[in-house]
């Protein structure tokens, strides 16, 4: 199970979603400013979920879009896409899931967030 788990962070490098956290924390932080810059528990949840979520969507979305160049490029030639590892079939779920999570949280966070967030550009 750890190896699974590895290969799916991997394949949307969630190393590089927690280097983004803070950016986002931070500004979360100062939108907090009437409440001394802590918003409450579900809202820094919410936003959590929503991040993870938006960067999860792109990076897969940006994996399945460029599997043929990854297989090409030797420098990319083993990305799990493009080397086998992870499916075609799982990783549109992957995008659908945490497209889904996007959505979520953005109509639950406030009806702007919502109205703003790609849900409502479809």
């Amino acid at each position: 199970m750890l190896a699974a788990v590895r290969k799916w962070t991997g394949f949307v490098r969630l190393s590089h979603t927690v280097f983004a956290l803070p950016f986002a924390l931070a500004a979360m932080v100062v939108a907090a400013r009437d409440h001394r810059g802590w918003p409450g528990w579900r809202t820094f949840g919410l936003i959590l979920l929503a991040m993870v979520s938006a960067r999860t969507c792109a990076m897969t979305f940006n994996r399945i879009v460029d599997r043929d160049l990854d297989r090409a490029n030797p420098r990319t030639a083993n990305a799990p896409l493009g080397a086998g590892q992870v499916s075609l079939a799982g990783a549109w779920t992957l995008w659908a899931l945490s497209a889904a999570g996007l959505g979520l949280a953005s109509f639950l966070l406030n009806p702007i967030c919502f109205l703003l967030s790609p849900w409502r550009w479809s």
